[in-house]
């Protein structure tokens, strides 16, 4: 498959109409998108260093509420300008604190946001950066609790068709997946009658500052906290359940789950495995199950789609194929397994193009005007991981119409004005 049928495919995957770039909305064909970054972790950083360098944006402005994350982003993204022949950031777009977001928000010489803060805060952010102009690039999840979705909703329909708003779901934009699921689509392992899928980790990754009990802590180390990161299901296993989302091209209808804690022992509240059925319309049911303990770097993850007529298997690494009557195999990559885990979520093997040509999609979605608003179905995978969620909380089955009437509310239990 080559490059052009892939931009295709992803562009039905979104509904995103992929164009020749013109001059619109300012932007001249060959101008660079200004591009400022608010929360300037790992993964933050590595996605924006993606954007620099496969969609070509300029980073102009950085926001991070520690002023050692925003120095060492500084220093990472001068050196990345340099390479791009582009001048270093000027300190005046430099912003920290706890109102870092309305500052870059506001800031004139910034055309589009990155949203890598820690999940809690993607709403609130995405609310500041586009009620200002902005576009959006929000890393996933849209919420941690249900009323934050139901904001996301609402922002969603107050900036439709003003600016641009994506949702990390990468996976989605990964040319072995997108050919794979087109096939699925196309009816090639006939109905789908049974998924099975796993998302296997090692434990989230500890940054060694700030007391344990501390404020600075919890947010240096929000992947630990269920009120910050959602608990795994929803921050990281979410990827494996939009994938089947978006072949099953629906949500499901119920979950039952559970979950513990039995290996992690660091500070926190999150789950380190999770067990769900989710049953999809018309009784489909995906078996799923998660690991986030094993110290060894075990890293693997995959789904499988039983049909009538065959079976896909779509993994990280290894061969991403159709058997069946119709058998098929992805052939471009390698299929070998990298063995590793990265902490900045970028990987390798069948995911290898997925940041790039997500990255390309959504800046093409900005010069052309053609612009991006996945917000909606960002918020239909985060209540599907929600609804199993609030399955292993209460021990009882849980369905969509429950989940969508739910009203519990996070609360961050800290004072960011501390970090002024």
């Amino acid at each position: 498959m080559d490059r052009r049928k892939f931009v295709q495919g992803a562009a039905t995957a979104y509904g995103l109409m992929i164009v020749k770039p013109e001059t619109a909305f300012g932007y001249a064909a060959n101008s660079r998108v200004r591009w400022g970054l608010l929360g300037c972790g790992r993964r933050g950083t590595s996605v924006a260093t993606s954007f620099a360098k496969n969609a070509g944006v300029e980073i102009v402005a950085l926001a991070d509420i520690f002023p050692d994350q925003l120095a060492t982003a500084k220093t990472h993204f001068d050196a990345v300008n340099a390479s791009l022949n582009l001048p270093s950031i000027d300190k005046q777009r430099m912003f920290r604190g706890h109102e870092a977001s309305h500052a870059i928000a506001a800031c004139k010489d910034v055309d589009a946001v990155q949203i890598s803060t820690p999940p809690f805060f993607h709403i609130e952010h995405l609310d500041t950066v586009t009620a200002a102009g902005k576009h959006a690039y929000c890393e996933k999840p849209t919420g941690v609790d249900v009323p934050q979705t139901r904001r996301a909703l609402d922002i969603a329909r107050r900036e439709n068709g003003k600016v641009s708003m994506a949702v990390g779901f990468q996976i989605r934009s990964a040319p072995p997946f997108v050919e794979l699921t087109r096939r699925i689509h196309s009816g090639q392992i006939g109905d789908i009658a049974q998924i099975a899928a796993f998302y296997n980790a090692p434990p989230a990754v500890m940054v060694d500052k700030g007391a344990p009990s501390s404020d600075e802590y919890r947010l240096r180390n929000w992947l630990l906290y269920r009120n910050l990161s959602g608990d795994i299901l929803l921050e990281q296993n979410i990827h494996v359940i939009d994938v089947c989302n978006w072949v099953m091209k629906t949500h499901p209808v119920s979950a039952f789950a559970k979950s513990s804690r039995k290996v992690v022992k660091n500070p926190g509240n999150t789950s380190d495995n999770y067990e769900v059925i989710f049953t999809y319309p018309d009784g489909v049911e995906l078996s799923f199950s998660s690991t986030q303990f094993n110290k060894n770097n075990f890293f693997d993850v995959s789904e499988r789609f039983f049909g009538s007529e065959g079976l896909a298997d779509a993994p990280y690494s290894g061969a991403l194929q159709i058997r069946g009557t119709q058998p098929w195999v992805w052939s471009s990559g390698n299929g070998v397994s990298t063995g590793q885990f990265a902490a900045n979520g970028s990987f390798s093997d069948n995911l290898a193009e997925a940041d790039s040509m997500k990255d390309q999609d959504f800046v093409q979605s900005i010069v052309s005007g053609k612009l991006q608003n996945q917000i909606a179905a960002g918020v239909d995978t985060a209540r599907s991981c929600m609804m199993a969620r609030k399955s292993a909380e209460t021990g009882r089955s849980v369905t969509w119409q429950e989940i969508e009437a739910d009203t519990e509310a996070y609360s961050l239990g800290m004072d960011l004005k501390q970090f002024t």
